[in-house]
């Protein structure tokens, strides 16, 4: 089975894709739409992508390409994101003067930053990548941010644990498959994501959220996205706590009499989430 990732061997992508799918083939991809694209046109069998983060939010571009490209949501995984500081073999940490990574992570590691002034943050566009290129280059004064994956994949050693300034960092990630036509929504799930767009009337958004209070499902989530080739109009993105039942389904139908559009993005079963405690105790604290 073959499944892209965005991003590098060792990037986050690829930890969330050996715990979903332990047997599976990695495909790296360079970029988001270089991933869909490889989906869409069944060069892999799936892919796993970030879809947001519990602290910076969603992931806007891999929410625009759910809406564009012909695929669905097959399973979603919380992972518990670690940044760890990883410099060559050989590499002390008191030598360290510049640290790469991906600027997200570089912005959840600013009390790090903060406890040691003379070390300088510098982005990178990928939090693996930047693990491969301090190793690859030989950088001897220079370490990354990455998770713990990427010191095995390309051999750096581990000089500090823990650096998030936040224990409770999770990232959401999606398994997509591409979408067959005529297909029905599939059953046994709990779990469903949806996108839809309303003509601009006064009342509106009550209207199609009210189809869901009738029918008392749970809405887990929503956000609005802009619409492309459209300023100023919107397509909301909503997760519902429910599966493809017949309250879901009559929902959805009723939906449809006031929106331009609704697309189902998936059903799927829920990610289970371990104990708060649990998971802020599995990485030790970062050293000053």
């Amino acid at each position: 089975m073959k499944v892209a990732i965005q991003g590098e061997l060792g990037s986050f992508s690829h930890e969330a894709l050996r715990q979903l799918i332990p047997q599976a083939k990695v495909v790296p991809c360079a970029n988001s739409a270089q991933v869909f694209d490889l989906v869409v046109k069944r060069g892999v069998d799936a892919a796993v992508i970030p879809i947001e983060n519990s602290l910076a939010g969603p992931v806007s571009e891999h929410f625009d390409l759910l809406l564009s490209r012909p695929v669905v949501i097959e399973r979603e995984f919380y992972l518990r994101i670690a940044h760890t500081l990883i410099a060559s073999t050989g590499v002390s940490f008191s030598a360290v003067r510049r640290v790469y990574s991906h600027p997200v992570a570089l912005g959840q590691c600013v009390e790090f930053f903060r406890a040691n002034p003379n070390i300088v943050p510098v982005p990178f566009y990928d939090t693996a990548g930047s693990v491969k290129h301090v190793i690859e280059a030989g950088l001897r004064d220079a370490a990354a941010i990455a998770g713990a994956q990427a010191a095995k994949v390309y051999g750096g050693r581990i000089l500090r644990r823990g650096l998030e300034d936040d224990k409770q960092n999770f990232t959401r990630f999606f398994v997509i498959r591409p979408a067959a036509a005529g297909r029905r929504l599939p059953k046994g799930g709990n779990k469903t994501s949806i996108a839809f767009a309303l003509k601009n009337l006064p009342g509106v958004l009550f209207r199609a959220l009210s189809v869901f209070a009738l029918r008392d499902i749970d809405l887990s989530k929503i956000e609005s996205r802009p619409m492309r080739g459209r300023p100023w109009e919107y397509v909301f993105c909503v997760d519902l706590l429910r599966g493809s039942d017949e309250a879901a389904e009559n929902a959805l139908r009723h939906l449809g009499e006031v929106a331009e559009f609704v697309k189902v993005l998936g059903v799927y079963p829920a990610a289970q989430r371990a104990p708060q405690g649990k998971l802020e105790s599995a990485e030790p604290k970062a050293r000053k």
